[in-house]
């Protein structure tokens, strides 16, 4: 679980939490848990209007750089939603688990999650788009 609490725009939250509700008693064990997880950081929330998030936050459909903390590998990634997700162009789906773990992360932070290879680690280094901030990007 996190020190603090994740930032979260009204419509995000709401539709993170109706996936969320759709998909966790249909998922296997882990994914489960997974959901049961997101479910807990989705329920201590902060909840903002759109103009009011941190220009440091990473929020759905956000594209930012980080270091991966093992392999020191720079990546330019996006958050999506599941039917926006594509991994080949970088477009992490929110209810993966590293986007999971990336879902209201600041610049600066640090983010672990489980793969079948093992944990990985990631820092967020910075904020290149941020949709409340509109600032034109490539789409997804």
């Amino acid at each position: 679980m996190r020190d603090q609490s994740i930032i979260l725009t009204w419509p995000d939250h709401a539709e993170l939490t109706n996936l969320v509700e759709e998909q966790r008693y249909r998922a296997n064990q882990h994914d489960a848990t997974a959901f049961e997880r997101l479910a807990v950081e989705l329920a201590r929330a902060k909840l903002v209007a759109s103009q009011d998030v941190p220009f440091n936050v990473v929020t759905m459909n956000t594209s930012f750089r980080a270091r991966d903390l093992d392999t020191k590998e720079k990546l330019n990634l996006t958050l999506s939603w599941p039917d926006e997700a594509d991994p080949f162009n970088n477009c992490i789906n929110v209810l993966a688990p590293l986007g999971m773990a990336l879902l209201g992360c600041r610049v600066g932070q640090n983010v672990v999650w489980s793969t079948p290879g093992g944990r990985r680690r990631l820092c967020v280094e910075e904020i290149i788009y941020q949709p409340e901030h509109d600032v034109p990007m490539e789409a997804c």
